[in-house]
């Protein structure tokens, strides 16, 4: 069985709010066994995972790491290239869901490396600086529609000054100092290889590789203009 069953299992506990314990009884086995299920010491068999399918309300192909829609919806290679590709011929919301499982995957590996650290300082900037960005793109987005902006506390004339630009950056330069902090520590950073990358998020690393792939030849062409 995939190795992201046991993660992802224990992902969707602790999502929950339960305890091993608490979890185990209520998908009728004991704590050791969920313990061992949850380490990738013992492998379940199908009537386990239909059960915790349905207590954490996700899909077989989510919970065994064969999509990131925990509806079920397969995501293939060939789905994420086309995804990314500025040329592909997908529209509307077919290239919504490629984009945004794309990114959810991405973003996902992102905040498992970094709770690997254990900063809060890290994931709270990180989680800011991505905060931040949603926040003006879904700003723009409610303008655009018409919706009455007296929803948000931030008035519409300060949120087009770039302030959202501004608090990006802030977020950015807390999160390089805890990085660099963690490193003057001496803390042990994850292997970010890509064999490790590739061993530790099967189901992911395609996302990851996608994003830093095409941002990276993005950007290169920018600082390359005149």
């Amino acid at each position: 069985m995939s190795s992201e069953f046991s993660r992802t299992l224990s992902l969707l506990r602790q999502e929950k709010g339960v305890s091993q314990r608490v979890a185990a009884g209520e998908l009728g086995i004991s704590q050791a066994l969920l313990s061992h299920y949850e380490k990738g010491i013992r492998e379940p068999g199908l009537a386990f995972v239909v059960k915790a399918c349905d207590y954490y309300g996700v899909s077989a192909d989510f919970i065994l790491g064969r999509t990131l829609s925990r509806e079920g919806n397969m995501l293939t290679e060939q789905d994420i290239l086309d995804a990314a590709e500025p040329k592909n011929n997908l529209r509307g919301s077919v290239l919504a869901t490629l984009q945004s499982k794309l990114l959810s995957g991405a973003v996902g590996v992102l905040f498992e490396l970094l709770g690997k650290l254990g900063d809060k300082a890290a994931i709270n900037a990180a989680a800011a600086y991505l905060g931040s960005a949603v926040y003006q793109l879904y700003r723009h987005l409610y303008r655009s529609a018409g919706a009455n902006e007296g929803y948000f506390a931030l008035d519409p004339n300060v949120c087009i000054l770039g302030l959202s630009d501004a608090d990006q950056k802030l977020s950015e330069a807390r999160y390089t100092a805890a990085l660099r902090e963690l490193k003057a520590q001496k803390k042990e950073f994850p292997d970010l290889s890509s064999p490790a990358i590739n061993a530790a998020y099967p189901g992911r690393c395609q996302s990851l590789t996608q994003i830093l792939s095409t941002t990276d030849a993005r950007l290169t062409a920018l600082s390359r203009q005149p």
